[in-house]
């Protein structure tokens, strides 16, 4: 398929665009929208729609939002939605693919949310983009800025104690015929860059950065927020017929592939 062309017509209120994902927002666009099997459409997007339980007056943020996969799926059981990324090519597809309703995008970075007002959002959610994102504190300190009282600031993360970027990968034990997770390292921080386009002639990256689950308790207790809420979710996927089906789809079921935490904003900000 012939890459699309993105058009930079985006509303922007921070627009520079220095996210890695900028290179890749073709492929990402496609891949959500022309692949019905993702762990975005059978995974992740059944359980957040039963966590936000939208009633139709809440004011709702997606945060590092893409192309809108998820600001569209939503959109309908909001007061109003609105979502915000850091790549301008990425908020175009966004747009295009949400005409007719109204969603409103900006190109923003997440840490500085100048569109948006103290205490304007009831919701702000942030799908597998906080793992991307350089400076936790800061962003998760302006999600606390832009939430009312006990307003909930929900994301989702590749499972950062089972899937950490070149520091963890699928083993097999001949003896016990057992598939195991094996993990390099956990309570290090690091950052890796993601090779998008393994076996083409040029490579392009993205950038991802690991952080343990108490990094992510520790800043938001410092923003203010009480945790309320962790599930982890398991793959929705099965294994062909082989030698190795029942112990590949066993492991599936004990190592998720994703962590959900809910946090509530509280009056004021916390000792780490």
């Amino acid at each position: 398929m012939k890459p699309r062309q993105p058009r930079h017509n985006s509303n922007s209120a921070d627009t520079k665009n220095d996210t890695s994902w900028e290179k890749v927002a073709t492929w990402y666009d496609e891949h959500l929208e022309e692949d019905a099997d993702t762990y975005q459409a059978k995974v992740i997007l059944p359980n957040l729609t039963r966590i936000l339980a939208l009633t139709g007056t809440e004011r709702v943020l997606d945060l590092g939002c893409g192309q809108g996969f998820f600001a569209r799926q939503f959109a309908i059981g909001a007061r109003n939605l609105i979502g915000a990324d850091l790549s301008s090519s990425l908020i175009t597809y966004a747009k295009e693919r949400s005409g007719g309703t109204r969603i409103t995008y900006y190109v923003a970075d997440a840490q500085k949310l100048s569109f948006a007002r103290d205490a304007s959002f009831d919701i702000v959610y942030c799908v597998l983009a906080l793992q991307n994102m350089e400076r936790l504190p800061e962003v998760v300190a302006e999600a606390k800025r832009v939430l009312t009282q006990n307003g909930r600031f929900i994301f989702v993360l590749n499972h950062p104690a089972f899937r950490i970027p070149k520091r963890s990968m699928w083993g097999w034990d001949e003896g016990s015929k057992t598939q195991f997770r094996r993990l390099d390292s956990y309570l290090s921080s690091s950052q890796e860059k993601i090779d998008m386009s393994p076996g083409a002639t040029k490579a392009t990256y993205t950038v991802s950065f690991h952080r343990s689950m108490q990094d992510y308790t520790k800043a938001l207790r410092a923003a203010g927020f009480a945790v309320v809420r962790l599930e982890e979710w398991i793959s929705h996927k099965k294994s062909q017929a082989g030698p190795r089906m029942k112990a590949e789809d066993r492991a599936r079921k004990e190592f998720p592939l994703f962590l959900c935490i809910e946090a509530v904003a509280l009056g004021g900000k916390m000792s780490v």
